[in-house]
């Protein structure tokens, strides 16, 4: 998801955000105080939204994870474990997944029923919703269909049988299908409630109906704060400790990390030279995960970038260990794949390492200046000025300003810079308003086809529009004929993989890492490097 996410997850940057209201006024709880059960967390983001058919970056994603529920969720490493449904059986050809429902309760007090799933996942890949997870549910049974317009919503191959039983139906056996019914965008909603609030439905905490372990309250869609409280109608209420989780979108680092050391933050982000100075300390903790940023060229409006030369050179001059070790300098990793590494995994093989192609993002400025003036050359040009779009945080300045400097020492180019608050930057890349564009995606499940399917012709993720026939069939493949024969699937998609590095179809620039500082008191959060990320439904503070 983007980072979207980014982001991803996620899906386009993690650390998009806006500025801090009120945090410091003496309004936030202080930690110490266990009886009050607040854990106060920072974020660099602010909430965009809560409808789980439109969500596509990180942080809607995390606090659609904490106040609603699926059928499953992840846990710990991202293993699986049981949500709403209590137990499932996969028939003998892979194709049906039958999944029984324990009883649950929306925040309103209705049912959560078998129809509700029904209904959700209508509505994601119904064309009129827009949705741009719609793809995820390509392998159900007429999806692809639906969301082209073929066929209407109600022929989606899922059915309710009675209220606690959902039969699903595959075009094909999908090892990895359980995965992706973690994700929020196969989460159930309230038909009652979307009916009700019309277009306003999740775009405000009262808009909206929960069936998670919390539930959204104080946010009206543009505020910088938001927090989740104790869900009582949760089916596992009893095991929830916390009353409350506040968001405090805190932009500037430096104010963060005076708020944490004041007590008035429980979790809080460290970048630059704060991570130095903190490693040791009993508090510092990092976590690693699966995402990738990456530069995005839009073909569509800059021809030039139709050249495969101009793409490579792009790529070849952006020096990514000089980056993360001098200028993130918060445990950040340079990316030479799309997919990122430690996260999928065949005979003891790591996928990314398996794919990669250094001769295309180790830095050689000598021959990024010789493609780069070949591909001059090749378009009729002289010169060029492109706008670098990415967010209007430390990091995303950061990036900006070195891929600016890194650039520029390509003859004729002329970058102009561009940060921008996360929800307008990521509007922008949608819309394909941008010459160049940093993006961020988290993976969604521990699959390389999280991030290879981003970039198929088609996807209304492929921002930049690079189009490579051969490399749309490798993930269609993957995704369909080989979906149940993980040997050809693994070398299908190391291929693809391949491809989109050989041609610089987008360019990997880093594998993110987060440093965090997080108070000794608080026990329980579970953390997993793909998708959502946190989950705070047993979480606990001991003092």
């Amino acid at each position: 998801m983007k980072l979207k996410p980014t982001i991803t997850f996620g899906v386009v940057a993690l650390f998009g955000s806006t500025l801090l209201a009120a945090c410091g006024s003496g309004s936030a709880t202080d930690s110490s105080k266990a009886t009050n059960k607040t854990l106060n967390i920072q974020t660099p983001s602010s909430l965009t939204t809560m409808d789980i058919s439109k969500s596509t970056d990180i942080v809607s994603a995390q606090t659609l994870n904490n106040t609603n529920e699926g059928l499953l969720k992840f846990g710990k490493n991202s293993s699986l474990q049981k949500a709403i449904a209590k137990d499932w059986q996969i028939s003998s050809d892979g194709k049906r997944y039958t999944y029984n429902l324990r009883p649950a309760k929306w925040s309103n007090g209705d049912d959560v029923t078998a129809q509700d799933f029904v209904y959700s996942w209508q509505r994601t890949v119904d064309p009129k919703t827009a949705s741009q997870y719609a793809y995820l549910f390509d392998n159900v049974k007429n999806a692809t269909k639906i969301n082209s317009g073929k066929l209407s919503p109600n022929q989606l191959g899922v059915k309710a049988e009675g209220k606690h039983k959902l039969v699903v139906e595959l075009n094909h056996a999908q090892s990895y299908f359980n995965q992706l019914v973690a994700n929020p965008q196969f989460y159930p909603q309230n038909k009652k409630a979307v009916k009700k609030y019309g277009s306003k439905y999740g775009t405000t905490s009262q808009d909206m109906v929960y069936n998670g372990p919390f539930k959204l309250t104080g946010w009206n869609g543009t505020n910088d704060t938001w927090t989740m409280t104790k869900n009582n109608n949760y089916w596992n209420a009893k095991d929830v400790k916390l009353n409350k989780v506040k968001y405090w979108t805190v932009k500037d680092p430096q104010t963060a990390l005076s708020q944490y050391e004041a007590g008035k933050l429980d979790l809080t982000n460290l970048s630059g030279s704060q991570v130095q100075q903190y490693t040791h300390n009993k508090d510092y903790v990092l976590r690693k995960t699966a995402s990738t940023f990456y530069l995005e060229m839009n073909e569509k409006k800059q021809p030039i970038f139709k050249n495969v030369k101009a793409r490579q050179a792009l790529s070849l001059i952006a020096n990514r260990k000089q980056f993360t070790d001098k200028i993130l300098k918060d445990g950040s990793q340079p990316a030479n794949s799309l997919v990122p590494t430690n996260m999928q995994y065949r005979d003891g093989k790591d996928f990314a390492t398996e794919s990669t192609n250094k001769t295309i993002t180790a830095y050689n400025q000598t021959k990024a200046k010789k493609l780069w003036q070949e591909a001059l050359k090749e378009t009729g040009k002289s010169s060029i000025n492109l706008n670098l779009l990415s967010d209007d945080t430390p990091a995303g300045k950061n990036t900006t300003e070195y891929l600016q400097s890194q650039f520029e020492k390509l003859p004729g180019l002329k970058i102009t810079n561009q940060n921008l608050p996360f929800k307008t930057r990521l509007a922008r890349s949608q819309a394909g308003d941008f010459d160049l564009v940093v993006s961020a995606w988290i993976a969604d499940y521990p699959d390389a086809s999280s991030f290879l399917d981003l970039f198929t012709t088609k996807s209304s993720y492929n921002n930049g529009k690079w189009s490579n026939a051969e490399y749309d069939k490798l993930v269609k493949d993957a995704g369909g004929s080989l979906a149940n024969q993980p040997a050809a699937r693994w070398d299908a998609m190391l291929k693809a993989n391949k491809l989109i590095a050989n041609q610089a179809g987008v360019i990997p620039l880093y594998q993110q890492a987060q440093s965090q500082l997080v108070k000794s008191n608080v026990k329980g959060v579970v953390y997993f490097p793909t998708g959502s990320s946190w989950d705070y439904s047993h979480a606990y503070l001991t003092k």
